[in-house]
């Protein structure tokens, strides 16, 4: 049994739950204000599908880039503490670094669905989506929810190189390759 792996691993699970519990929070709460729904539960209360359905997006959304910034910081952490033997600060650089890699997600993600928004009203002039919505109309809500998706998907690979690049990495030997344990 190796004890080292074990508790990387608890100490992974522990914040992959933290990091979803924040984000679910993040995208109920401030996702529908920053786009114009400003009651939110109320809408949700009265059974609004299209918020519901619009909400249940920017989740994924949210939760597709926090993924990407995650595996970006257990990527790094493996490389970076291979072959050592578990220390406390080890579990601390993770924590500090973790943290500010999801901060930086969340921001991105915010700026993404905000991005989502703007490209959906560019491409329904005639229509106020956030009325729409508002009204209970899933169509607008479908549609925007793919548009934040689909922006989700195509910026997270670039925040995950981004977010690795601010992390200090060990140098390697000129000919030496090492995989982080997810690839």
């Amino acid at each position: 049994m190796n004890t080292t792996y074990f508790f990387v691993g608890i100490a992974k699970v522990t914040f992959g739950l933290i990091v979803a519990v924040l984000g679910i929070f993040l995208a109920t709460r401030i996702f529908g204000r920053a786009i114009g729904i400003k009651n939110l539960d109320q809408e949700l209360a009265k059974g609004n599908a299209a918020a519901g359905a619009l909400v249940a997006s920017a989740i994924v959304a949210l939760g597709i880039l926090a993924q990407h910034a995650i595996v970006a910081t257990f990527s790094a952490m493996d490389l970076a503490y291979r072959d050592r033997a578990f220390e406390p600060q080890m579990v601390a650089a993770f924590v500090i670094y973790g943290l500010a890699h999801v901060f930086t997600a969340y921001l991105v993600g915010l700026v993404v669905l905000l991005a989502g928004k703007i490209v959906f009203a560019r491409l329904t002039r005639d229509v106020d989506e956030i009325e729409e919505i508002k009204k209970g109309n899933v169509a607008p809500a479908l549609v925007l929810g793919g548009v934040v998706i689909v922006l989700a998907l195509t910026t997270a690979p670039g925040l995950e190189m981004a977010l690795t690049g601010l992390l200090p990495l060990p140098t390697l030997g000129r000919d030496e390759l090492v995989l982080p344990s997810g690839g």
